[in-house]
């Protein structure tokens, strides 16, 4: 069997990320469910990225900072924003919510990158999923000690092993920040990058693309495994 890594590059408060990884997953579901599965095991990687790596960690509101930075302080354009992700996000069972604070991803990342280092890939899977539903659809602080501890229980990380992680905010630190510089000298300059590694080639999907297109990449990945 050809064992092919899907590296996923993210941010936790990107929510076109979130969408790419919903849509993704499904994706993933669909093929794993045909004949495809006995002859190609799809693995994912996660990587980090950060879109404001000038955000505080206490950070500020996040529909002020949207509209302001995004939308030229026009209510307007916000209204159109929050419409359009609102119905992405309905199709994919995401209930995007505008409220809450925008705020430095790092803490998130090192905490991602070290359990996924010690626990594996489907234990930073959980991780992201929880971060991305809380900042999301709850409206919780993308790295607050709350927030990622709740996501380490979520993964069914030890409460007390995931305090002692979330506490030391040196470690994993220095090598979360390379991987970040790596993304960024691999020429990834935008989230969600996606590079399914294949036998013969690979296929990389920048931005959040259909179900479908990933559909697609992974059978192209099966297809050309034997």
């Amino acid at each position: 069997m050809y064992e092919s890594t899907i590296a996923f590059t993210l941010d936790t408060i990107c929510p076109w990320t979130y969408l790419a990884k919903k849509r993704l997953d499904e994706a993933l579901r669909r093929v794993r469910a045909t004949d495809a599965s006995s002859k190609v095991n799809f693995k994912m990687v996660y990587y980090p990225y950060q879109l404001y790596p000038e955000a505080t960690q206490e950070g500020e509101p996040k529909y002020e900072w949207y509209k302001k930075s995004k939308y030229g302080d026009s209510e307007e354009k916000m209204q159109m924003y929050t419409t359009l992700m609102t119905a992405y996000g309905a199709s994919a069972g995401i209930s995007y919510k505008f409220g809450g604070t925008v705020a430095n991803t790092l803490q998130a990342h090192r905490v991602i990158q070290f359990f996924q280092e010690e626990v594996g890939a489907e234990v930073a899977d959980k991780l992201i999923n929880s971060l991305y539903r809380q900042y999301f659809e709850e409206e919780k602080h993308p790295s607050s000690e709350e927030t990622l501890l709740a996501a380490c229980v979520e993964a069914g990380i030890p409460e007390a092993e995931a305090k002692k992680v979330i506490s030391d905010k040196d470690e994993g630190l220095r090598d979360t920040k390379m991987k970040i510089q790596e993304q960024a000298s691999n020429g990834v300059d935008s989230v969600p990058f996606v590079v399914f590694e294949g036998k013969r080639r690979d296929i990389t999907i920048q931005g959040a693309n259909e179900v479908e297109d990933y559909v697609k990449a992974l059978e192209k990945i099966v297809k050309e495994s034997s």
